[in-house]
């Protein structure tokens, strides 16, 4: 049998961009011949060519010439990859009147509301329709997809790199924070509306109370970024805002708190960290996150900053649930899907459907 070679497309998101690698690494060390097609740029982060993949750099997708670009990359291709809902989108358009079967893969729920919210709906129809096979990374978007009219959607197993954070604890990060005798609090995240720092930073402003104060430090960054500083400022609250998410490695290995207080990720980085590191986690409730932590995390409504706010204060009141969480954590943590389980899940998939 041929080598069977894949594209794979990706809009760049950084959750996807880990996965693609992981991906990517064990699909070559398999025999199988890899494509990927990004933004360029993303290779400089991860380095396709020393995994043994092709590296081929795409427009933006605002940039007209990105379908065509896309449609020549693909053109010899088995089987064809999109990672996201853009990318699953335009890479439907390169392949129309082909027959190179698509994989999606749905790794997070966008929100949007009005006029947004419809144009999301079309360009989920879209993505789901073109797609041969749509892997939801939770059961409720492997149901979104089938409602969008996916012919075939299922639940994938999702892993990200189990060495991610692995030998990161590092105490000069609390001493660079400011947080040598007080509890250190970390979120991450980009700070679109819909992922809760609003209500985050309502939470930080009921934490001053406290003796001592804890330092709230959140990793990431958003066309709001700038206002939230001024209400921070303004306000006075205990809290950082950094825009490298490389930090974020040595910031949650010496925290005392995670916390996550929006909506969209079913399979957060910073939850699946914490949980392995055995730093306990607050976050807001969605369907997805559940089936991802079980009880191995303090739940609470989200947008609800009093509850948010009260969940914190009585965590970091009690250091035995803080400890028993981080155990519970760990053994949540031990019995995800593995790289490897993740790879063969996604090759068998290519091979039913690169079968002639």
């Amino acid at each position: 049998m041929s080598q069977l070679r894949t594209v794979q497309v990706l809009g760049g998101g950084a959750g996807s961009s880990a996965h693609v690698t992981s991906l990517t690494a064990g699909l070559v060390a398999r025999g199988v011949q890899v494509t990927v097609c990004a933004p360029a740029g993303v290779d400089r982060t991860h380095d396709f060519p020393a995994l043994g993949a092709r590296f081929t750099p795409m427009p933006r997708r605002s940039d007209p010439a990105a379908v065509a670009a896309l449609r020549a990359a693909c053109a010899d291709a088995d089987v064809v990859h999109a990672h996201g809902l853009h990318a699953a989108v335009r890479t439907g358009i390169a392949l129309s009147g082909r027959t190179t079967p698509l994989v999606v893969t749905w790794r997070t729920r966008a929100h949007a509301e009005g006029a947004r919210g419809g144009l999301l709906r079309l360009l989920e129809r879209r993505a789901a329709r073109a797609a041969a096979v749509v892997l939801g990374s939770s059961s409720e978007l492997v149901d979104r997809a089938r409602r969008r009219g996916a012919r075939d959607a299922r639940l994938a197993p999702l892993a990200i790199p189990a060495s991610r954070f692995a030998g990161t604890e590092d105490g000069k990060a609390r001493v660079e924070m400011g947080a040598v005798e007080r509890p250190l609090i970390v979120s991450a995240g980009s700070l679109q509306p819909h992922h809760g720092y609003d209500t985050l930073l309502d939470a930080a402003r009921e934490w001053r109370a406290l003796d001592p104060v804890p330092l709230l430090v959140v990793v990431g960054e958003g066309r709001r970024t700038a206002a939230r500083q001024r209400r921070i400022t303004d306000e006075g609250l205990p809290v950082v805002l950094t825009g490298c998410r490389d930090e974020l490695a040595g910031i949650l290995a010496v925290a005392d708190l995670a916390v996550l207080p929006g909506r969209g990720e079913v399979r957060p980085v910073l939850a699946q960290e914490a949980l392995r590191l055995g730093i306990p986690l607050v976050a807001a409730e969605s369907g997805g996150l559940l089936e991802l932590v079980g009880d191995a995390a303090e739940l609470v409504p989200y947008g609800d900053a009093e509850a948010l706010a009260a969940a914190v204060t009585g965590l970091l009141a009690a250091p035995e649930r803080r400890e028993r969480l981080a155990g519970t954590g760990r053994i949540q943590a031990a019995g995800w899907p593995t790289e490897d389980d993740t790879i063969a899940h996604v090759l068998a998939v290519y091979d039913e459907l690169a079968q002639p």
